[in-house]
C-alpha cells in the first residue's frame, strides 16, 4: 500500500480514467478513424501514467521537509521506502513511459513525437527540483501538464489520419478536445493556488515561494475567489450555447448539477476558508468539479445519440 501512496495511485487512475473517457466516451462514438488500435491506446495511457507516477515520486522524495510539517502521515521516502528505492522506481517508471511514447510515436509515424514524453518527463524533474519554489510557475507547470494529457489523445489518434477530406471534422474533435483540456487547466490550476493555501505553514517554513506566503493568505483567498468566475462564466456560456439551445435535456441538467452547482458552492465557501480544514474541503471539491467535468463529455455525446 505504501508503493501506492508514494505514485499517487488514486491521481494516476483519475488521469487513466480521464483519458479512456474520452477514447472510448467521447472519440469512438464519432464515425471517424483512430490512429491507435486498443492496444496501442493502452500503451498510451500506460505511458501518460508512468511519467505521472515518475513525477509524484521525484517530487515525494525532494518534499520529505515539507510533507513532514504539512502532512506527516503521507510521509513515505525514508520512513517506509529508502531514498534510492524511491529513486530507481522513479527512473524505473520514467523510463517506461518515455519508451511507449517512443515507440507509439514510430507506430503513428511521427518519431518526433517521442520528444513529447521526454520533454514532460524533464518538466516534471524541474518542477520538483527548482521551479516549485518559484512564483506561480509550478502552479501553472502543474495546470499544463493535466491538460495536456488530453490533448495528447488528439495527437496520437486523430492528427495522424487528418487529411484535407477530413480536416473539417476532424479539426472539431480536436477542438472540443482542447476545451475540455482549457477547462482542466483552468480548474486544476485554481486547485493548486488552494492546496498552497492549505500547505501554507510547512512551505513558510521550507522557504517555498508560493502565492499565498507572498501576498498573504487573505489576498490569495481573495484572488481565488475572483479567479472561480473564469470557469462560472466559461460553464454558462457553454451551457446555454451548446446544450440548451440544443436541446439536451440530460446534458444541460447535468452541467447544471454536477459541474456549475459545486462551482457556486465555492464561491460560497472561499471567501471565509481561513484553515487548513476549510482548503482541503475546497480543494476536494475542485477534484470532483474536474471528475464530473470530464464525464460530462459521455453524457452529452449520449444525450445527442438519444437525440436522434
Amino acid at each position: 500500500m505504501k508503493y501506492f501512496k508514494l505514485i499517487r495511485y488514486q491521481n494516476l487512475l483519475m488521469l487513466g480514467l480521464m483519458q479512456f473517457v474520452f477514447r472510448y466516451g467521447f472519440l469512438e462514438l464519432q464515425n471517424i478513424p483512430l490512429a491507435l488500435a486498443d492496444w496501442q491506446y493502452v500503451l498510451l495511457v500506460l505511458a501518460t501514467m508512468s511519467i505521472a507516477a515518475g513525477g509524484y515520486i521525484i517530487n515525494n522524495i525532494l518534499d520529505v521537509e515539507t510533507d513532514t510539517e504539512n502532512k506527516p502521515e503521507n510521509v513515505i521516502v525514508g520512513k517506509f521506502i529508502s531514498e534510492t528505492k524511491a529513486y530507481n522506481l522513479y527512473i524505473g517508471f520514467t523510463v517506461i513511459g518515455v519508451a511507449i511514447g517512443f515507440y507509439l510515436s514510430n507506430v503513428i509515424n511521427k518519431p518526433g513525437f517521442a520528444s513529447i514524453f521526454i520533454i514532460i518527463a524533464a518538466t516534471l524533474y524541474f518542477y520538483a527540483t527548482s521551479l516549485k519554489q518559484s512564483l506561480l510557475i509550478g502552479n501553472i507547470i502543474v495546470a499544463l501538464l493535466l491538460s495536456f494529457s488530453v490533448i495528447i489523445i488528439g495527437l496520437f489518434d486523430l492528427y495522424p489520419l487528418t487529411n484535407e477530406e477530413n480536416r473539417a471534422v476532424m479539426g472539431l474533435l480536436f477542438g472540443i478536445l482542447l476545451d475540455y483540456a482549457i477547462f482542466a487547466f483552468i480548474i486544476n490550476f485554481i486547485r493548486e493556488i488552494v492546496k498552497d493555501l492549505q500547505d501554507i505553514e510547512g512551505d513558510s517554513n521550507q522557504g517555498m515561494n508560493t502565492l499565498p506566503n507572498a501576498f498573504g493568505t487573505k489576498n490569495t483567498t481573495k484572488l481565488v475567489f475572483g479567479l472561480i468566475f473564469i470557469p462560472i462564466i466559461c460553464i454558462v456560456y457553454y451551457i446555454h450555447y451548446y446544450l440548451f439551445s440544443a436541446n439536451l435535456f440530460f446534458g444541460t441538467v447535468f452541467g447544471l448539477v454536477f459541474i456549475l452547482a459545486p462551482l457556486l458552492y465555492f464561491t460560497t465557501k472561499i471567501w471565509s476558508a481561513n484553515n487548513q480544514k476549510d482548503f482541503y474541503h475546497l480543494s476536494t471539491v475542485l477534484k470532483w468539479i474536474l471528475f464530473f467535468g470530464i464525464l460530462s463529455i459521455v453524457v452529452i455525446n449520449l444525450n445527442i445519440k438519444y437525440n436522434a
